[in-house]
């Protein structure tokens, strides 16, 4: 197998420094020591720290798993919960530290750069129509009550989720995650009441 082009190494090494320590925290210098490269040939293939960390959100984005909300073969609220599952497990493994990569650029540089506040806007707007489809998948099979609003409660998960990380990391603990689990599917997306 060849060996990985220099870009590769390079937007690999961006991707897990900038979700290991933050956009502020990390340096070129330490993205290029991390990816074995010399400095300067960051330039070569990134005009800026910002494009690096750009191609990391799109990576990141390959991360998280929306085929789990995709597959036909098992009920919508059942792979939405999946999904979180599987996005929570990652942060218990990964010793609470790392987080959401967009959460996390969207509480530390969306103020100071219009360019990755559009990709993070970007970012969850994606993740949320994700969400809304299931949801309103779950109300077309009648498991999900049709008065509820798909895409303001869609919104309203993926906001609760990204909370639920920040203070699980902040707790170093799974606590916050449970009650996520608990008041989202056995609260708001609870089935209707069948009628006699």
């Amino acid at each position: 197998m060849g060996r990985a082009s220099k870009r590769e190494q390079i937007a690999e090494a961006a991707f897990r420094q900038f979700h290991e320590r933050g956009f502020n925290a990390t340096a070129v210098g330490d993205i290029t020591a991390a990816a074995g490269v010399p400095k300067g040939s960051f330039y070569n293939h990134f005009p800026s720290k910002e494009s690096s960390a750009l191609e990391a959100l799109r990576r990141y984005a390959a991360t998280l798993r929306f085929d789990l909300l995709l597959e036909s073969d098992a009920p919508p609220l059942e792979r939405l919960r999946a999904h979180f599952e599987f996005l929570g497990q990652n942060t218990v493994e990964g010793g609470f530290v790392r987080g959401c990569l967009v959460g996390n650029f969207g509480a530390e540089v969306a103020d100071h750069s219009e360019e990755i506040r559009q990709a993070v806007q970007g970012g969850f707007g994606t993740w949320g129509t994700q969400i809304e489809r299931v949801l309103l998948e779950a109300q077309e099979a009648g498991d999900l009550d049709r008065t509820l609003d798909a895409k303001s409660t869609a919104t309203f998960i993926l906001s609760a989720w990204e909370g639920t990380l920040i203070v699980a990391r902040a707790d170093k603990s799974a606590v916050p995650m449970d009650a996520f689990f608990r008041t989202v599917f056995d609260v708001l997306l609870r089935a209707p009441a069948r009628r006699p």
